[in-house]
């Protein structure tokens, strides 16, 4: 999936100021390194920053390395994702914000989790939970088959698991699950106008990608229309959103 570094900064940047309480969870020590996993256009790597040795931050898109190259040039930054990334030194912490949803391969992320760590190194994650956007995809898929096209399965775009089949996987690999909930969080888009066409331009091309232009324009206006009656209020579009946080502890074998 290509990535609208500018897009996301302009009207996504709910998505990192929404991790600043799961910034208070990771309480960074003066001492530590930590990995910032999926750091987009960096400002939360930065804001680790100011509380720690090192930070890496890693994310899978060029775009959003290169923009937080240049918004954080005083910083670590390297293209890398999950399932593959191993750390020459390993991590006091691991710390990621609205990203493994996107990881469809989640055995392998927490394998690496597990090795890039520190004995008694901690994870502190936020993703996208069992119902996460549950609205938005429903409508979207409608609108698709009234269109006339297949829908693109769901399990290839994101990974939205329940509290159970993450912390399974975790403590398979060896960790110890210290808290971890499952939540709704409504959050508020940025353009009273076209809130839900610009949430769907960026974070859903692999539904859409496959069609043509003009045809993608269409499907996102309709569905924008189609859920106006359940996430519009108060002239704000919001995105009904379900948030999985967890903290976990490596424990050595």
């Amino acid at each position: 999936m290509d990535w609208n570094a500018i897009l996301y900064d302009n009207k996504h940047a709910f998505v990192y100021a929404k991790g600043d309480s799961l910034l208070e969870m990771l309480r960074p020590q003066s001492h530590e390194r930590i990995l910032d996993l999926g750091c987009g256009t960096g400002f939360l790597t930065n804001e680790i920053a100011k509380s720690c040795q090192y930070v890496l931050g890693i994310d899978s898109s060029q775009e959003m390395v290169a923009k937080a190259k240049t918004e954080f040039p005083e910083l670590d930054f390297q293209v890398a994702n999950a399932i593959e990334f191993q750390a020459s030194e390993p991590f006091h912490a691991i710390f990621s914000n609205a990203v493994l949803h996107w990881i469809l391969e989640p055995e392998k992320a927490v394998k690496r989790f597990y090795q890039n760590l520190v004995p008694r190194g901690r994870l502190v994650l936020e993703f996208g939970g069992k119902g996460n956007i549950h609205n938005i995809i429903e409508t979207l898929n409608q609108v698709i088959i009234a269109f006339g096209f297949h829908i693109k399965p769901i399990s290839k775009q994101w990974f939205f698991p329940s509290i159970s089949e993450y912390t399974t996987l975790l403590e398979h690999q060896g960790f110890e699950v210290q808290h971890a909930e499952l939540f709704d969080r409504p959050t508020p888009l940025d353009d009273a106008e076209t809130g839900i066409i610009d949430w769907l331009s960026m974070f859903a091309s692999g539904f859409l990608g496959h069609l043509e232009k003009d045809v993608q324009e269409q499907i996102k206006q309709q569905t924008q229309e189609n859920l106006k009656p359940l996430l519009f209020k108060e002239n704000t579009w919001f995105a009904d959103y379900r948030r999985i946080r967890i903290i976990a502890k490596k424990i050595d074998a």
